[in-house]
């Protein structure tokens, strides 16, 4: 425990880069708390060393948390911000652009299953499609393959 308080700048920068490491690996950058006290610590370590500030454990917390304060009020809706952009894009599946040969006719009010890779897919179509002919899957749900005729 010495060594933590005689050499605090190393003991603040390996506190500092083990909260950022926690907040981003393990938690996703999901909340911004350990974000903000990581790089107050690296910080404060960084103006330990340098001797900007005394090599005291009072001055240390000090700086640390008005760094925190700081930085929270400074990134926190530049991050926020970056957060709320989500690609809302739906993920191509690859069995979009399966094909195959209806068995039952397929209505918009008929959903027939067929049964492909040991799963029952219900089908819809937007238009009446009669046994016989040759669809494509354009797009794929839980348990539901919408399909076209090609």
């Amino acid at each position: 425990m010495d060594w933590a308080f005689n050499n605090l700048a190393e003991s603040l920068l390996i506190l500092g880069i083990l909260l950022l490491a926690i907040e981003i690996a393990v938690l996703g950058f999901s909340t911004f708390v350990l974000f903000f006290v990581g790089c107050a610590a690296v910080v404060t370590s960084g103006l330990l060393y340098v001797g900007i500030i005394p090599d005291t454990l009072l001055s240390a917390m000090l700086s640390t948390g008005v760094l925190t304060a700081l930085s929270a009020v400074l990134l926190w809706k530049p991050l926020k911000n970056m957060q709320a952009k989500v690609d809302t894009t739906k993920a191509k599946s690859d069995l979009v652009g399966h094909s195959f040969v209806l068995v039952e006719d397929v209505a918009p009010e008929l959903t027939p299953v067929y049964r492909y890779s040991g799963i029952d897919w219900k089908l819809i179509a937007s238009e009446h499609l009669v046994s016989g002919t040759k669809v494509e899957v354009i797009e794929a749900d839980v348990g539901v393959f919408h399909i076209k005729s090609i």
